[in-house]
């Protein structure tokens, strides 16, 4: 069979131009020198330079988008790959046409601003179709489908649950909804327009928040988040309304499970609850934005962390997710990097010194008759950082080291109530008039005694104190003359349910040549006496000395928050600026003092020389040593100490730091640190009420109770919603004993009916029963 000949073309095929690229058949990229121009259909569509980059990556995605190529076809006609072509389209998405002429990466501190996802997502949970969307934004249909396929669409709740219609939707017991929020709202959330902050001291934000903290605001207590999920397992519809900008607050919801662990530290909520600190943070902060974790729920987790002995974020990686999501109320619980970003976003809003002095306020009108005295201490935190950062002297190792200095005021009960970073380490004397002005704005025009330690020694500063109508009660500091045994007497009291028994003094004394008179109780130890001042004359003399003496309490807590809570941690590396202007100790009197030190230790060594060559020499006995140099040394080291001396007398004590180092004047950021100090002396706060109601149901609450609470935290639990109540049963302790003492604990923790912060479920709290002992059989009797 003879093949059929082939028809040829009637006109010859077109032979290639090197000034046309085509795209394909409805588009074609035309080259004339430097020039590019893009035709589609025949009719231009851009004209650009080969040089513009930012031009070239738009007709790319306009291509794409309009439909009118493939991405295979561009990245063919372009000579790129396909990637690229996802990447403009992305970056175009992302930050418009400004995006398409950058590198790569994202500029520093630049904010995301609206993507093409969250439009595309916000019209479809309106109801709009793909193409009335596409008509609205001018692109293909195709890309909405891409977009919507990108995020997860089809997986999604029906539009119907994502109109939150709750009046048709089943009701979970104990979930309560709030009203969906307005169009105007949900478009100021999709904006990302924060909003605005409670100011500190002096701003009308904060006049605000000042007024009515006898305890929660109505809208705190009416008002619950609203909710897309039924399956607490599943929270995919909440992060779906977080991610569009719709919530700011997933809202807990609790699925029943057995053995949860560490479920125990539910514990503490009716005293956080109690604290008002969920209250105060709604009123200084309001929100965090839209976000799945928001306010409520970074505050809950960053206290239930402390509690739960999660020194840092970085700890969380040995924790399961889901395990603690269980105890939030949330299918996970937030991440390291989660966490860090929200505390970040915490502190960039401001107001942490507002929020911490609101939560001392609360505290001291809950607990008003433990803050007649009031302890005042630093805490130095050694820095091992690259940054030159000032020094001081860190009494726990012993050494001068880079640091700062926390000052910690509590209340007579050893309970802290607010804290202040000191400014590049300023002695007590210098902080106490800052720090007596912060507890005037907190406790009010009550009467109060401060009490401190020997690094507040100043009788100027004790009149200044006196004046601002304080009382004062510290150490006696200097050289003393010391009483006769005469003058002392056995005292004996029952303080605070203790027994207090001392050998004392009781008398007058005259400072700054009689111009003040203070009152001195001095305690006989043996043969050592400890002289105590005060200015507080109405007072018995053992309670002035019981009061100087529990100033442990403080020194106590310093060293329980670091063992326990980590208060020494950094939270961040971050610095900034410090005053260049501040005066410090002169380095260079420093080095000359420490040079006449040993000059004069030297001269005493030369000394001691010359007088044994003396007693030699006068009882005849021979010695290698010439008396002639050794008087030469003498000579030579007394007129190098007198030199010394005078150039000291010429060097200033103290210089601005800025001319002691050629580096940038530095400080550590104080506001994340005081912040987490805020919240972990709220956790411990928390624990101590937990000490408190525990104390009567166990006898040696004073050498375990802490532990006990501690044991009971971290114990496994099992939850169970049963109508609008959170039920939570604890396992059982390690014996009898302190099984009962937490059963009684959680009947009054269950009569005090809290509610979980965020629903209407109310906690009701329950303890497995003890485990029988095991039965042990008598060895029988055989002879």
């Amino acid at each position: 069979m003879s093949e059929t000949p082939r028809q040829q073309s009637l006109l010859p095929p077109d032979p290639p131009r090197p000034d046309l690229v085509v795209i394909n058949g409805g588009c074609v990229l035309r080259i004339e020198g430097s020039q590019r121009a893009l035709l589609v259909r025949g009719l231009p569509m851009m004209h650009y330079q080969a040089t513009d980059r930012a031009a070239e990556a738009y007709a790319m995605v306009s291509l794409v988008e309009q439909g009118w190529a493939l991405q295979v076809e561009v990245a063919r006609a372009f000579a790129c790959d396909e990637r690229t072509v996802r990447r403009h389209q992305h970056r175009y998405a992302e930050g418009g046409l400004a995006a398409l002429g950058r590198t790569g990466g994202r500029p520093c501190g630049a904010r995301r601003g609206l993507t093409r996802d969250r439009q595309v997502l916000g019209m479809k949970a309106d109801g709009a179709a793909n193409r009335e969307i596409a008509r609205r934004l001018g692109v293909d249909e195709k890309l909405v489908r891409k977009c919507l396929r990108r995020v997860g669409w089809k997986t999604a709740a029906p539009p119907r649950q994502m109109e939150l219609d709750m009046e048709e939707a089943p009701a979970r017991p104990g979930a309560g909804v709030a009203p969906p929020a307005g169009a105007a709202a949900a478009d100021q959330n999709l904006s990302g327009s924060p909003a605005a902050p409670v100011g500190d001291a002096g701003d009308p934000g904060a006049a605000a928040a000042d007024q009515n903290l006898s305890g929660p605001s109505p809208a705190a207590v009416d008002e619950l988040p609203s909710t897309a999920d039924s399956d607490p397992r599943n929270r995919s519809g909440d992060r779906l309304l977080a991610y569009m900008g719709l919530l700011d607050d997933a809202m807990p919801l609790f699925a029943d499970a057995t053995a949860v662990p560490r479920a125990g530290v539910l514990l503490a909520v009716p005293a956080l609850v109690r604290s008002g600190v969920f209250d105060v943070a709604d009123r200084v902060w309001g929100t965090i934005g839209p976000a799945f974790f928001g306010l409520r729920t970074t505050i809950m987790t960053l206290l239930l962390m402390a509690l739960m002995r999660i020194k840092r974020p970085e700890g969380l990686k040995e924790h399961s997710p889901p395990d603690f999501g269980r105890i939030l109320g949330l299918d996970r619980a937030p991440e390291v990097k989660t966490v860090r970003r929200k505390f970040q976003r915490l502190v960039e809003r401001g107001s942490v010194e507002t929020f911490g002095r609101l939560l001392a306020r609360l505290r001291v009108s809950a607990h008003g008759p433990s803050v007649g005295f009031l302890y005042i201490d630093g805490h130095v935190r050694v820095y091992y950082g690259k940054h030159k950062l000032p020094k001081t002297h860190a009494a726990r190792i012993n050494a001068i080291m880079p640091a700062t200095s926390d000052y910690w005021v509590n209340d007579q009960a050893g309970d802290p109530l607010f804290v202040i970073t000191a400014p590049a380490n300023a002695a007590l004397t210098k902080m106490l008039p800052t720090l007596l002005a912060e507890i005037r704005r907190v406790v009010g025009d009550k009467r109060l005694t401060i009490v401190f330690d020997r690094g507040g020694w100043s009788p100027k500063l004790f009149v200044d104190i006196l004046a601002a109508g304080f009382d004062i009660l510290t150490y006696r500091k200097g050289a003393k003359r010391k009483l006769p045994r005469r003058a002392f007497h056995e005292r004996r009291a029952t303080l605070d349910g203790r027994e207090v028994s001392y050998i004392l003094a009781d008398q007058e004394i005259r400072l700054l040549r009689g111009k003040l008179r203070l009152r001195q109780v001095t305690r006989l130890v043996d043969k050592h006496q400890t002289q105590v001042l005060t200015s507080r004359r109405d007072l018995p003399d053992i309670e002035v000395a019981y009061r100087m003496f529990e100033r442990w309490r403080q020194e106590n807590f310093f060293k329980y928050m670091d063992q326990e809570f980590l208060i020494d941690a950094l939270v961040d590396y971050d610095t900034e600026a410090d005053d260049p202007n501040r005066d410090v100790p002169n380095p260079r009197r420093i080095t000359l003092d420490k040079h006449i030190k040993v000059l004069r230790a030297e001269i005493a060594v030369l000394k001691s020389r010359a007088t044994d060559l003396r007693i030699c020499t006068h009882a005849g006995i021979a010695s290698k040593i010439d008396p002639v140099a050794i008087s030469q040394k003498i000579l030579a080291s007394i007129e190098h100490l007198r030199r010394l001396l005078r150039q000291r007398e010429r060097t200033p004590v103290r210089v601005p730091v800025g001319e002691t180092t050629d580096d940038a004047v530095l400080k550590l950021a104080p506001q994340k640190k005081h912040l987490s100090n805020v919240l972990k002396m709220v956790a411990y706060q928390a624990e101590s009420d937990l000490l408190r109601q525990v104390a009567p149901h166990y006898s040696r609450s004073d050498q375990e109770g802490r532990t006990l609470i501690q044991a009971a935290m971290s114990a496994a639990a099992d939850i169970a919603v049963v109508g609008d109540e959170l039920r939570l049963t604890i396992a059982s302790q390690s014996s009898p004993h302190r099984t009962h003492a937490i059963t009684a604990l959680c009947a009054q923790l269950s009569a005090t009916r809290t509610t979980f912060p965020g629903t209407n479920l109310r906690l009701v709290y329950a303890v497995a029963p003890h485990p029988p002992p095991p039965l042990v059989f008598a060895k029988p009797d055989i002879s």
